[in-house]
């Protein structure tokens, strides 16, 4: 069989009856933190410009899109994912290096509310979309990640894999689906150099490509049945080197879903292992004075410095993929939350004299870690001849060093600019989806009469 039969076959088989309840809850938190950053992310500016695209496109009103507008199941998917990449706080997958929730949920949940389908429909295409994008990225990384941006390549396969599942796809039509989800995948990181929007147009594109696949596939429209292995397909196309037994070890016996990491500093996860040390040292670094300092050494993985050694961001998004920056603000205010980066936080010239007493360079024994560890190490050399050396594995919000039940809902509240009794209802509702219609969820969240399309 090829790989995508034997997925095909895994996402048929997938019945909401047998997932362990632990994977069931750890999936409804993956939706939250969805949320989270779905709904702070819908007044950004590409997102607007998103949705006046959407208009333009017109559409059937089947779904939502998080500015309320009620669009096509396409365009609705298309919104959806770049509001919830923008602000940065979206979950990520360490050794696939894909942040799934973007890409894969406003296409389920489109596809889910447009059927008016069951919360446990929706739980059970989640997960598998999820093992999807999980496994193809494991598969390709590292060498994929030099040029793509794996939640747009990657994550387009798991979108049409939800989908293919709600639209209960047959196996042969699940085969066809990928065929096409992978002739589609895109995604370069050229956007980084100079802070493109188009890393918001990566996972709404993604979302919208998985629904386009699985609906032709259920028209009949064929594909490539070996997209991935094939000697013209995903892998020789776009990987130096691959692991092609990484696609189907263990699939069926366990939920990589569960895997799955989340953010609380709102800039590239990249970052994170390093900010969490530098946040440990904001104390120390307040009480003594920036002065004191002669020299900061931060150490990474080189994937860590590829995306994000940059010295000198001009825009508060482009400081969000700076290692320097990020540690910077990190040590000189204790933040890096939503709301530590702004205009002033990027020009704040202590900020901008820290930066130029750190120097990043690859730490080797980091690097021989990676990608099961995305570690940093923080050394700060003070003028007194004395030395602080910090070092982290994992980041607050690994599998490793997880967030809670209420980690989750306090992020929510703090990021969701909604009444307190609107987001205790979301909340509420989110973590009893399995007893409820995905379009009661969609009617709580968007009470008000939605826009219509002209």
């Amino acid at each position: 069989m090829t790989i995508s039969e034997q997925l095909a076959q895994y996402i048929v088989n997938v019945r909401f009856e047998d997932i362990p309840e632990e994977v069931i809850h750890f999936t409804k938190l993956c939706i939250v933190d969805y949320y989270s950053s779905l709904l702070k992310g819908k007044e950004a500016e590409p997102v607007q410009m998103m949705e006046q695209v959407a208009l333009l496109i017109g559409g059937e009103k089947q779904a939502t899109a998080v500015t309320g507008l009620k669009t096509s199941i396409t365009n609705a998917a298309f919104i959806n994912g770049g509001a919830s990449h923008v602000i940065e706080l979206d979950d990520i997958h360490k050794a696939s290096i894909v942040h799934a929730a973007t890409v894969i949920m406003p296409a389920a949940i489109a596809i889910a509310e447009w059927q008016n389908l069951s919360g446990k429909r929706l739980i059970e295409a989640i997960i598998v979309g999820y093992e999807v994008a999980f496994r193809i990225g494991e598969t390709v990384t590292p060498s994929h990640y030099y040029y793509f941006h794996n939640t747009a390549t990657c994550g387009t396969f798991g979108a049409a894999a939800a989908v293919a599942k709600l639209l209960d796809l047959s196996k042969e039509q699940i085969v066809q689906a990928f065929g096409s989800a992978g002739t589609q995948a895109a995604g370069l990181w050229e956007f980084i150099e100079d802070g493109a929007m188009s890393k918001q147009l990566h996972p709404g594109k993604a979302a919208m490509n998985g629904i386009l696949s699985a609906l032709l596939a259920q028209q009949g429209f064929t594909g490539a049945t070996a997209i991935l292995e094939g000697r013209r397909g995903f892998f020789e196309a776009m990987s130096d080197e691959y692991d092609v037994t990484r696609m189907t070890d263990k699939l069926g016996e366990q939920y990589k879903i569960t895997e799955n990491a989340f953010k609380v500093h709102a800039s590239c996860r990249h970052t994170h292992a390093a900010m969490d040390l530098a946040i440990q040292l904001y104390e120390k670094v307040k009480n003594n004075g920036i002065h004191s300092i002669k020299l900061i050494e931060v150490g990474a993985y080189q994937v860590a410095l590829d995306i994000t050694d940059a010295k000198n961001p001009q825009t508060v998004y482009a400081a969000k993929f700076s290692m320097q920056f990020c540690v910077a603000l990190a040590l000189l205010t204790g933040k890096g939350g939503y709301d530590a980066y702004t205009a002033d936080s990027l020009q704040d010239p202590l900020i901008r004299s820290l930066m130029e007493k750190m120097v990043v360079s690859v730490d080797e024994d980091i690097q021989s870690q990676y990608p099961q560890e995305w570690g940093a190490k923080i050394q700060i050399h003070w003028l007194d001849g004395t030395i602080d050396v910090m070092q982290s594995q994992f980041s607050k919000g690994d599998p490793e060093n997880p967030l809670n039940e209420q980690d989750f809902i306090g992020k929510f509240n703090s990021l969701v600019p909604l009444e307190e009794t609107h987001k205790k209802k979301i909340i509420n509702q989110l973590l009893h989806l399995e007893t409820l219609q995905v379009q009661q969820i969609i009617r709580t969240i968007h009470p008000i009469k939605h826009i219509s399309i002209v």
